[in-house]
């Protein structure tokens, strides 16, 4: 496998993974470094699209942030490890460490793409979408990569991991250049990132894949959009209007979706 660096790939380092996966709090998940090859890292680093290029920019109340699957606005290189995440052998290996059998990734925005984040990017604490709305397949694993070169922890944006009733943040991971956090998506699997605060010339940077098989698995045998939750320490307000909007909003999608109403 082109991309992904060899001292993940010995069956002992296999097993290992997939015991840290499946024991892993408050769900399973797990934290690889040097992820990729390292001449590949190195290059997608180097070439990581200008924020300005991503086609999604999101500025609300629960989020603030840049998304892209417009691959042919970006380098070459992005394409190629998109193609990659996506082949029957990457996703036979996601298979063999998480336990989570016959997964693969679709060919569009809720398969593969790139976030970023500039000075005071953040995304609050949330479940994700359960199934894909169109194809129908559930969605049952999220892979992060970071490229984020000498991350200091004073800038803040670390991916955090809530516990079931979102009374305590369990696990923060810093997102350190070459790192892949890989965890298990169900209707408990709260995560995010806080408001970040590096200099005004760095962003946060990362490429996502979701993962998916044909059968549900833990608590997603049904559709449900994402959905955010606020902090304990959030204000009675936004914790209200939260609540509210995202009740709104996954009752309409939800509709949508029963009368084949693509959205």
């Amino acid at each position: 496998m082109q991309f992904l660096n060899p001292i993940h790939t010995e069956k002992s380092v296999i097993d290992s993974y997939l015991k840290s996966f499946t024991d892993a709090k408050p769900y399973k998940h797990i934290v690889l470094d040097s992820f990729l090859e390292p001449a590949m890292a190195e290059n997608l680093a180097n070439k990581f699209p200008d924020y300005e290029l991503f086609n999604k920019k999101y500025d609300g109340m629960n989020e603030k942030k840049a998304e892209g699957s417009n691959f042919e606005d970006f380098d070459a290189s992005f394409t190629e490890l998109r193609n990659f995440v996506m082949s029957p052998s990457f996703c036979s290996y996601i298979s063999s460490i998480t336990g989570v059998e016959n997964t693969f990734v679709t060919n569009d925005a809720l398969g593969a793409g790139l976030h970023q984040g500039k000075n005071g990017s953040f995304l609050d604490i949330h479940i994700d979408f359960s199934m894909h709305h169109i194809n129908n397949v559930y969605r049952r694993l999220n892979l992060l990569i970071f490229f984020n070169k000498n991350w200091q922890d004073a800038w803040a944006g670390h991916t955090e991991l809530w516990n079931d009733d979102m009374t305590e943040c369990v696990k923060k991971i810093r997102p350190d250049f070459n790192r892949a956090i890989i965890f298990q998506t169900t209707g408990k699997s709260y995560h995010g990132y806080g408001k970040i605060n590096p200099p005004m010339d760095v962003t946060r940077k990362s490429f996502y894949t979701y993962f998916y098989t044909n059968t549900p698995g833990e608590q997603n045998d049904s559709y449900n959009d994402t959905i955010f939750k606020a902090r304990p320490d959030d204000s009675n307000i936004k914790k209200i209007t939260t609540d509210l909007k995202e009740t709104a909003k996954n009752f309409i999608k939800i509709q949508f979706k029963k009368f084949g109403i693509k959205f």
